[in-house]
């Protein structure tokens, strides 16, 4: 994620303004049958819905990675695993840019209208985010409004760049690597807990920062085998162009 990474080397990037919305109207959570009826009802029920939180990110100042951390672990998470068995994909997406959205981290899952409307209704209602934002560190959130289901289809948000068949694979590739973070998040914070639990805010998010500070050394130190060597693999360790226009292998 941040400048001048390998990660930004490899990926091919679309930089995409993602403008904050007030949430919709919540609706008190329905009954599981009347839930899976409305799964059962087909796929033009469902469709990729958005949860947008907006991160302050004061002037000359780095931005803040750790909250994202935070916002994973601690809002998102809770209610992925309560709501996992009816989001058929999910991923995370951070971005950070002096532009109208700024620094911005998103959940993004593929499920029916009547399940994103429980999602969103749990997510703002988190201690954690209310406390977060009470702070002044979360500076805006936003949801996607869902009497409608703008965005129906696998490919409707990938890049549109790429080729249908990589448009429709993508997300469940993404959603792999949302879950590994997530993981490699818990698993610091836990490691990390058991010497130092955390009382206040600031000590929490402090031990974000520390988790942060692993997890972007093991991206440099371990990333080049564990994930792109073995991607690489998966592709018959066939080549690939990269930012300079040059072949590499891993």
């Amino acid at each position: 994620m941040g400048r001048g990474s390998l990660f930004a080397k490899l990926a091919t990037l679309t930089a995409v303004s993602l403008l904050l919305s007030g949430c919709a109207a919540f609706r008190a959570s329905e009954s599981g049958t009347a839930i899976q009826e409305d799964r059962d009802a087909g796929l033009g029920q469902e469709g990729w819905w958005y949860a947008r939180y907006r991160i302050l990110w004061p002037e000359n100042a780095e931005p803040n990675w750790s909250v994202d951390l935070y916002l994973a672990d601690r809002v998102v998470s809770p209610v992925l695993e309560k709501h996992r068995g009816r989001i058929a994909l999910w991923r995370f997406h951070r971005r950070a840019a002096r532009d109208e959205a700024g620094h911005q981290f998103s959940f993004i899952f593929f499920s029916s209208a009547r399940n994103a409307r429980d999602v969103f209704n749990d997510l703002n209602s988190s201690r954690d985010l209310q406390a977060i934002s009470d702070a002044g560190m979360v500076v805006g959130t936003g949801c996607d409004e869902t009497s409608t289901v703008g965005k129906p289809r696998l490919e409707d948000t990938s890049d549109r760049s790429w080729s249908p068949a990589v448009q429709r694979a993508w997300p469940h590739f993404i959603m792999g690597v949302s879950e590994m973070w997530l993981r490699l998040i818990q698993e610091h914070r836990a490691s990390m807990e058991k010497t130092a639990p955390p009382g206040s805010l600031p000590a929490r998010l402090a031990i974000y920062q520390q988790v942060n500070a692993k997890i972007t050394q093991s991206w440099r130190d371990e990333g080049r085998h564990a994930l792109l060597h073995h991607l690489n693999a998966l592709f018959g360790y066939e080549p690939l162009v990269v930012y300079e226009r040059k072949l590499m292998g891993f």
